[in-house]
C-alpha cells in the first residue's frame, strides 16, 4: 500500500495500540515465560522499529493534527505531529528498539507471573511517552504524564519486597507528583481564562511578559523536577538503580528526554516571547547540575548510581544548550540559536544510546554476577568479552572522544559558546568564558569516571573468585548491545545527515537552520556555521587513526626482528600479583574528594592505635538532601503530627467541626 493511506500520525497510533495491547496480552501468560520473551517482547521491538521509521518520515513533513473521541464528554484528546514530536518519537523509537530486545534475553530469570505483570507495565511506560510526545491538549498530556509517572514507579519497584527499593519508589513518586504540580500549573497561566484546553489556544494567546516569566518559571520547576535538574535531582540517583537494568536504560535514555520536550515545547512553541535572563538562569542551573552530576559519580562505588549521577551531568548539558538558545533567540540572533539547539537535541539522541547502553551493560554484568559494588569487581574482560567491547563503544561515546557521537554533540555546545562575544550584552560576555571552562571541566571528569568505571569492572584482574564463573550476554541481549553500539557509531560517524534532519525542528522553533551550512561541503565535513570558524570530519579522523595504527604494525613487522617476549607488570619487586594491587573505586575517587571535598558531605570511620582489625571506611552524601530535603521532611512530619491531635475517632468532634466550618462560610460569603 502507499504510505498515503498510513499517515504518520496514523502510523504512531497504531504503534501505541499495539504497545497496550502487548501489555495486555502478557497478564494472560501467566504459566509460562517464553511467549513474552519470545514473542512480546520482540514484537515490541518491532513496534519501536516502526516508530522510528515514522518519526523519520514525519520529520520534513508539515505538521499534522488528528482529534479521538475519547477523554471526557465536551473535553476530546488532540494530538499534533510537528517535527519536534517527530525527532522525540525517533529518540524512543531507535533507543527501545535495543532496549526491548535486549529485555527478552535479560527477563527470562523472572518468574511468569512477574513477567506478566512487568510486560504491562514496561509497555504502558513506552505508549504514554509516545502519547506525550504527540499530545496537543493540555488535558491529554497531563493524562499521558500521570500514566508514566504511574507506570514507571511500578517499573522501579519491581522488586518491592526490598524496602530501599520501596523508599526509593516513593521519593520518585512524591517528586514526580510535585514536578506535575508546576506542569500543570503552567498550563493554566498559558490558558489565562482564555480559549480552550488546547495547544493551539495557548499559542494564539497574547501573554504579557510578566505573565510568560511565571509560566517559564513553572515549566523549568515542573519539568525541571522529572529531568533531575539541580536541586530537584534527589529520586535519580535512588530510583535508576533500584529499577531492573533495562528500566534504568529507558528512563535515562527516553523518560528524562519527555521533559526535555515539554521545556522545549513550552519555551519555543506555546510562549511567544524570551527574555535574556531565563536563559542565563537556565545555563547557571545546568552548568550546576553538569558539574555536581560529574563530581559525584567520580565517588560512586556502585555502578548503577554512577550511571545515575552522570545522566545528572549530561541533563546539566543539554539546559546548558537550551540556556543558549534562549540566549541566543532572545537577541534575535536565529543562526548561533539554531546552532545551540541543533547541539541540545543531537547530545540528547547522543545520550538516550550511550547511556542506555552502558545501563544495559551494567545488566549484563549484574545478571552474570550478582554484583554492583565496584569494589567486588575486575578483569570481566576475559569472562565477558562481548559486553566488554560493546560497553567500550558506550563508554569512549560517552567520554566525548571522537569519532564516536558525544563527541559530536559536545563540539557543537563548545562552537556556540565560542560565539557568544558577539551577543550585546557585556556581563554576559564576561561570564561565558567562566561557563565554558565549567562545560570544559564537566567534559573533562567525565572521560575520568568512565576511566574509572571501565577499568574497574572490565580490567586487571577478578576481585572475587566467584567471579570466575560470570558468563557472557546472550543472543537476545547481544543484539539489543550491538544496536545501541551502532547508533553511537553511526550517530558519531555521519553528523551531517543528523543536522540535516533536525533542519525542520530549529526552523520551527527559532526560525533558523543550519542544513545550508552543514551540508555546504558535503557529508565528508561538518561546518555549523562557516569553514573559517571550524569543521570537523569523523570519517577523516577516523581514517587518520586507522593509518596509523596499520603503519605502525608495518613497521615493526618490517624492521624490529626481536622476539617477541611478555613478562609480568613491574609490581615494585613484589612477587605476588593479586587484586589487592590494584587500583580500587575508592582509590579512583579520592582525589576528586580532596580537590572538591566542600561540595561533599562525608563521614569518616578513623581506626584507633590500638585497634587490632583497623578499619577505615568514608561515606559520602548530599549537601541539598541534609539542608533542603531532611528538614522539609521533618517539617512535614511535625505538622502532620499537629493535624492528627484533632482526630480522635470520635463522631460528634466530626460534626462539631463541620459545624464550625459550615459557620465560618457562612459569616464570609454573606
Amino acid at each position: 500500500m502507499r504510505i498515503a493511506l498510513f499517515p504518520p500520525i496514523d502510523i504512531v497510533l497504531i504503534i501505541i495500540a499495539c504497545w497496550l495491547a502487548l501489555g495486555l496480552l502478557s497478564l494472560f501468560s501467566q504459566r509460562s515465560a517464553t511467549p513474552v520473551t519470545r514473542w512480546v517482547m520482540p514484537a515490541s521491538a518491532l513496534a519501536s522499529g516502526a516508530l522510528l521509521a515514522a518519526g523519520l518520515f514525519a520529520l520534513a513533513q508539515p505538521p499534522e493534527t488528528a482529534i479521538l473521541p475519547l477523554g471526557l464528554p465536551g473535553l476530546p484528546f488532540h494530538l499534533r505531529l510537528d517535527p519536534l514530536s517527530a525527532f522525540f518519537l525517533v529518540l524512543e523509537g531507535g533507543t527501545s528498539f535495543g532496549i526491548s530486545l535486549y529485555s527478552a534475553g535479560y527477563f527470562q530469570q523472572r518468574t511468569p507471573r512477574q513477567l506478566g505483570i512487568l510486560s504491562l507495565e514496561y509497555h504502558l511506560f513506552l505508549a504514554s511517552m509516545a502519547l506525550i510526545f504527540v499530545a496537543d491538549d493540555a488535558y491529554l498530556f497531563m493524562v499521558a504524564w500521570e500514566l508514566m509517572a504511574l507506570s514507571s514507579y511500578f517499573l522501579v519497584t519491581t522488586d518491592h519486597e526490598i524496602g530501599e527499593i520501596r523508599a526509593a519508589g516513593y521519593l520518585y513518586l512524591l517528586i514526580a507528583h510535585i514536578g506535575a504540580l508546576g506542569i500543570l500549573l503552567c498550563f493554566g497561566v498559558l490558558h489565562g481564562a482564555h480559549g480552550d484546553y488546547t495547544f493551539d489556544s495557548m499559542r494564539a494567546a497574547t501573554q504579557t511578559p510578566f505573565w510568560a516569566t511565571v509560566a517559564f518559571l513553572l515549566a523549568l520547576f515542573g519539568f525541571g523536577a522529572k529531568a533531575g535538574m539541580l536541586p530537584l535531582h534527589v529520586w535519580l540517583p535512588e530510583a535508576h538503580p533500584a529499577a531492573p537494568s533495562p528500566v534504568s536504560a529507558l528512563m535515562s535514555g527516553v523518560m528524562l528526554k519527555t521533559a526535555i520536550y515539554g521545556l522545549l515545547r513550552v519555551t519555543f512553541d506555546l510562549l511567544h516571547v524570551q527574555v535574556w535572563w531565563w536563559g542565563a538562569l537556565t545555563l547557571g542551573l545546568g552548568l550546576l547540575s553538569a558539574l555536581f552530576g560529574v563530581l559525584f559519580a567520580a565517588v560512586q562505588t556502585d555502578m548503577k548510581r554512577l550511571l545515575a549521577y552522570s545522566s545528572i551531568e549530561n541533563i546539566g548539558i543539554i539546559l546548558v544548550g537550551i540556556g543558549l538558545t534562549i540566549l541566543f533567540h532572545a537577541y534575535d540572533m536565529g543562526l548561533l540559536a539554531a546552532l545551540a539547539l541543533a547541539a541540545t537535541l543531537y547530545h540528547a539522541l547522543n545520550h538516550a544510546f550511550f547511556k542506555g547502553l552502558l545501563f544495559l551493560g551494567t545488566g549484563s554484568v549484574l545478571h552474570a554476577t550478582g554484583e554492583r559494588n565496584l569494589g567486588r569487581l575486575g578483569g570481566l574482560i576475559h569472562r565477558m568479552p562481548w559486553v566488554a567491547l560493546l560497553s567500550l563503544v558506550g563508554v569512549l561515546a560517552m567520554a566525548g572522544l571522537p569519532p564516536l557521537n558525544g563527541f559530536v554533540s559536545e563540539w557543537l555546545m563548545l562552537q556556540a559558546f565560542l560565539l557568544t562575544p558577539s551577543v550585546p550584552h557585556a556581563y554576559l560576555n564576561m561570564m561565558v568564558p567562566i561557563a565554558a571552562g565549567a562545560l570544559v571541566l564537566a567534559s573533562a571528569t567525565a572521560a575520568y569516571v568512565l576511566v574509572k568505571f571501565y577499568g574497574v569492572v572490565f580490567l586487571g584482574q577478578p576481585r572475587e573468585p566467584r567471579l570466575g564463573q560470570a558468563h557472557d550476554a546472550g543472543g537476545w541481549e547481544r543484539a539489543g548491545l550491538a544496536w545501541l553500539a551502532l547508533g553511537c557509531i553511526l550517530l558519531g560517524l555521519f553528523p551531517v545527515f543528523v543536522i540535516i534532519a533536525l533542519d525542520n525542528v530549529t526552523q520551527s522553533l527559532v526560525g533558523q537552520g543550519l542544513a545550508a551550512s552543514a551540508s555546504a561541503h558535503g557529508w565528508f565535513f561538518l561546518t555549523p556555521v562557516s569553514p573559517a570558524r571550524a569543521s570537523y570530519s569523523p570519517v577523516f579522523f577516523l581514517g587518520v587513526v586507522l593509518l596509523v595504527v596499520v603503519l605502525t604494525f608495518l613497521a615493526v613487522r618490517r624492521f624490529y626482528h626481536g622476539r617477541l617476549r611478555r613478562g609480568a607488570p613491574w609490581d615494585c619487586g613484589f612477587p605476588a600479583q593479586t587484586a589487592r594491587m590494584q587500583d580500587t573505586a575508592e582509590g579512583f575517587g579520592q582525589p576528586i574528594r580532596q580537590i572538591f571535598e566542600p561540595a561533599f558531605k562525608m563521614t569518616r570511620q578513623l581506626p584507633s592505635a590500638f585497634d587490632e582489625h583497623p578499619h577505615y571506611a568514608v561515606s559520602v552524601a548530599d549537601r541539598f538532601w541534609h539542608a533542603l530535603y531532611a528538614p522539609t521532611a521533618r517539617l512535614a512530619e511535625r505538622i502532620s503530627g499537629l493535624i492528627g491531635l484533632i482526630q480522635h475517632g470520635r463522631i460528634h468532634l466530626y460534626l462539631l467541626y463541620s459545624f464550625g466550618t459550615l459557620l465560618l462560610l457562612l459569616f464570609f460569603v454573606r
